[in-house]
């Protein structure tokens, strides 16, 4: 049996004020059984196996609770994504005026932010950025407001969220359900459908490579005709800790614990789940691809902890 080594050093570089890309070394790692389904703190939990598939069908290899609704926190913006990046000839350049409305949101609401400054010109590109990795609600306002409809921003916003509910129903997330942009509402759906919804937005090669970068460097024009410069840090540590992670994203609120929706692939196999009001989310999901891959590299894993002025979410 090979083991593992306990943990791994990740090696990228920014260049052109682009995503941080994440170079993976080899790993060996131990092989067990996969006939023991593992125990996991979250109340909802599901993994499926999409290797090779082309979006349809893929076979459950984990389930708990799987079909039952809870809150989902920010993992909701993965559906504020899916929307953007659905959107007819979407140009991802746009540049985006930054609000002070959308600042007052994150005060208001106590959400994590990607430190908009009010007067700023960021990209659509970056908004998606600032919204996937530092789970910015700021960021996900600014594109609410963007691809809604109506003239003022309460309606734009509930235009906006009727997409998201509408692409919920063409996607048959039947147990699905948005009342915010950010997940700080009564926003709901099951571990099954979060997959489901996962394994749509993963198909968007922008989606794809945003979500499994780690730190993304950029600048953009500010109120004072400067350049101002942001670098936004990935919330979901389990893609430095667990080799072959590719995503996607976190979600904590005090109503739905710790959430995090999550891929890996290693060689031809791929794996998509989530996990929902958990107490150690990372934990479990390394369980869960564990008992995918038929490795035991969960309890080597070593999670970086974020420091005290870092995104969190």
């Amino acid at each position: 049996m090979t083991v593992r080594k306990p943990s791994r050093k990740v090696v990228a570089a920014v260049a052109g004020g682009g995503a941080l890309l994440v170079a993976t070394p080899l790993v060996a790692h131990a092989v067990i059984s996969r006939d023991t389904p593992p125990t996991v703190a979250a109340k909802g939990a599901a993994l499926v196996d999409v290797s090779g598939k082309d979006g349809k069908g893929g076979t459950s290899v984990f389930a708990k609770e799987a079909d039952t609704v809870r809150p989902i926190a920010s993992t909701t913006k993965i559906m504020v994504a899916t929307v953007v990046l659905d959107t007819e000839n979407v140009d991802l350049g746009r540049r985006v005026p930054v609000e002070q409305a959308y600042r007052d949101y994150v005060t208001e609401h106590h959400a994590s932010m990607a430190d908009l400054q009010t007067g700023d010109k960021l990209t659509v590109r970056q908004l998606l950025y600032a919204a996937l990795l530092p789970s910015g609600a700021d960021a996900a306002y600014a594109l609410a407001d963007t691809f809604g409809e109506g003239d003022t921003k309460t309606q734009r916003v509930k235009s906006f969220v009727g997409k998201m509910n509408a692409k919920a129903d063409s996607l048959h997330l039947n147990k699905t359900r948005f009342s915010t942009f950010d997940g700080t509402g009564e926003d709901a759906s099951t571990p099954k459908e979060l997959v489901q919804l996962a394994r749509h937005a993963m198909r968007n090669p922008v989606f794809r490579k945003a979500v499994k970068t780690e730190k993304f460097k950029s600048e953009a024009p500010a109120a004072n005709g400067r350049t101002r410069y942001y670098t936004w840090n990935n919330t979901n540590h389990l893609l430095d800790a667990y080799d072959g992670v590719i995503g996607i994203k976190t979600g904590t609120t005090a109503k739905a614990g710790e959430c995090l929706v999550f891929a890996a692939t290693r060689g031809d196999k791929e794996f998509v789940g989530a996990v929902l009001n958990s107490k150690d989310r990372f934990q479990d999901a390394a369980k869960l691809l564990d008992h995918g891959f038929g490795s035991d590299d969960a309890k080597d894993m070593e999670i970086e902890e974020e420091p005290s002025d870092g995104a969190q979410d």
